[in-house]
């Protein structure tokens, strides 16, 4: 454990679990505050710690190495200038960002690792408690995966997940709900704003918004989507989970997961529920309706356009012309 990893475990760790305790306190004051959804949270990252310590490996931990073995290069930045360093410390910023959006963007699109990023989404009040509320099976879940280009061209594993650490780092204070939008940071940055939408349940918000530091990939892959000042933020799960028991919380979705696997009707629709977008069910309905972003915007879409026709048909006949064969005798 050299000097950063320890700055970030026993100096950053307590000072954002205090943060968010004098957050708690001023906010309930004001308001209602989930005092037990705060507890979830401490309860989550002290568990997360404790297997990142105990088991550091994950399972993509062959392919890290892998990847570092047959690195193209071998970058190290005490054997460069200043201004190399500054340059090449820019271009690793803006890749393990690359990565990271990508990363953040399957852990919405892809339901195996939706099943612990949901564990993040679960809490119903969005605060700064909710930012260390990450899932304990992020190793098993192999989301590191994503950063191998990065150890591939030559960066050394621990420098890119350090990266990681302080982009998360980074994200603490967007969690926050009292501040307001930050003029033209917001085309720039990941700000409050912009993570308030990411958190939001509301179906026009839904699958936006993934960058860590910056949200300059999401308004260049189409993912980013403004707050609306007529539309509040409903925060939590489509389906809310209010339920404060710790395991629930962790495991809920993996056993939903597992349980549509052992139950679908082919191997093809098993491996659609692991990789395809949460809610998603086979094009022929033989397994029910598809539940995904997609599948629930057509199905309002849909109903928009319903209420629209019956109330034209409602207006026309309600404003019909009467007969013109119709007399008044005199």
């Amino acid at each position: 454990m050299d000097f950063i990893d320890q700055l970030l475990l026993f100096v950053a760790l307590p000072v954002v679990v205090l943060i968010s305790l004098v957050e708690a306190v001023a906010l309930s004051r004001r308001q209602h505050y989930d005092w037990r959804a705060a507890g979830v949270s401490v309860l989550d990252l002290l568990a997360r710690v404790t297997i990142q310590i105990v088991l550091p490996l994950s399972i993509a931990t062959p392919l890290l190495q892998c990847a570092y073995r047959h690195r193209l290069t071998t970058i190290r930045f005490d054997a460069l200038e200043p201004g190399q360093a500054i340059l090449l410390g820019a271009l690793v910023f803006i890749g393990q960002e690359f990565c990271y959006y990508w990363f953040h963007r399957a852990s919405h699109r892809v339901r195996w690792f939706w099943a612990n990023h949901a564990v993040h989404h679960s809490p119903n009040q969005l605060n700064l408690s909710a930012a260390y509320r990450i899932g304990v099976l992020s190793k098993f879940s192999g989301t590191a995966l994503f950063f191998v280009p990065l150890v591939w061209l030559g960066f050394s594993p621990k420098l890119v997940f350090q990266l990681l650490q302080l982009n998360l780092l980074y994200q603490f204070w967007i969690h926050a709900t009292w501040i307001p939008k930050l003029g033209w940071l917001e085309h720039v940055l990941n700000t409050p704003s912009s993570h308030r939408v990411h958190h939001a349940a509301n179906l026009q918000y839904l699958d936006g918004n993934y960058g860590g530091v910056l949200i300059v990939f999401d308004r260049l892959f189409g993912t980013y989507i403004p707050e609306r000042d007529d539309l509040p933020c409903r925060y939590g799960l489509v389906k809310p989970l209010t339920d404060y028991n710790l395991l629930r919380i962790e495991f809920a979705q993996w056993g939903s997961l597992l349980g549509d696997v052992f139950r679908a009707k082919s191997l093809r629709s098993a491996v659609g529920y692991v990789l395809m977008p949460p809610g998603w069910r086979p094009a022929d309905g033989s397994e029910g309706a598809g539940e995904t972003t997609e599948d629930m915007r057509r199905a309002a879409r849909d109903a928009t356009a319903h209420r629209a026709t019956v109330s034209g048909r409602t207006h026309r006949v309600r404003h019909r012309p009467q007969d013109a064969g119709a007399v008044t005798a005199d």
